[in-house]
């Protein structure tokens, strides 16, 4: 008998956090599968297609980040989420231009990987085109590119500062989802940017007076006690 439970390829060469986290993953109501380093999950991968993929980056023989490309060769819809030790933003920032779908530093809670692998399943449930593999973004009359790093609003370009576009970026491809201010400021620029996240205040802020954000339906809404979201709807554009 066939379960409908998601399926996820939990990729590490550590047995201890495989473990560890597959039986963790398995109560939460996943099937888990196990690879040991990124050419056994391609192999994985080629023999069932799961729902999602938690790979980590540093691995012997084929890394995660390898990995990602390699799937994306073939198959840009695959939900991955990658698990990584390196501190640097343009660590992060490289994982997802290559393809991840999120990514999350060790060591973390469980918990929040659920949270993320939830987060990420309704994502790619709502499109056949995954929003990071799509060039040019549209919401309402807000429209950014993301390869010329250029944004629009009703036909008429506007201009945006690189960390602020950065940011936009970010919330657009994952919409509907509130991100503390603490999460953002570490996924954008590393905590050694700024020693408070009232920085990301001050670019959201930004954003919203040069998007002309002050209507009634606002592009970004803000979570109490949690930090911000970008709430209106998005597709490829």
């Amino acid at each position: 008998m066939l379960s409908d439970r998601p399926a996820l390829l939990l990729v590490d060469d550590d047995d201890a956090i495989t473990g560890a986290l597959g039986a963790f993953l398995e109560r939460s109501g996943y099937q888990v599968r196990i690879a040991g380093d990124g050419a056994a999950a391609l192999t994985a991968v080629a023999a069932a297609r799961p729902d999602l993929v938690v790979c980590d980056v540093v691995m012997p023989i084929l890394d995660g980040r390898e990995f990602v490309r390699r799937v994306r060769t073939d198959d840009q819809s695959l939900p991955i989420i990658l698990l990584t030790q390196v501190g640097e933003s343009w660590e992060r920032s490289a994982a997802l231009d290559e393809g991840a779908d999120d990514y999350l530093n060790k060591p973390f809670d469980p918990q929040e990987l659920l949270s993320r692998i939830r987060a990420v399943l309704r994502r790619s449930a709502r499109s056949d085109v995954p929003l990071r593999a799509t060039q040019r973004l549209r919401s309402r009359d807000l429209v950014i590119d993301r390869t010329a790093r250029r944004v629009w609003r009703a036909d008429r370009e506007l201009v945006v500062t690189p960390k602020a576009f950065t940011l936009l970026e970010y919330l657009m491809t994952h919409p509907n989802e509130a991100h503390t201010r603490d999460r953002l400021l570490a996924t954008l620029w590393g905590f050694d940017f700024a020693t408070t996240s009232r920085a990301v205040d001050h670019r959201i802020a930004e954003l919203r007076r040069v998007i002309g954000d002050n209507g009634p339906e606002r592009f970004i809404e803000t979570s109490p006690s949690i930090g911000y979201q970008f709430s209106a709807p998005v597709a490829p554009a």
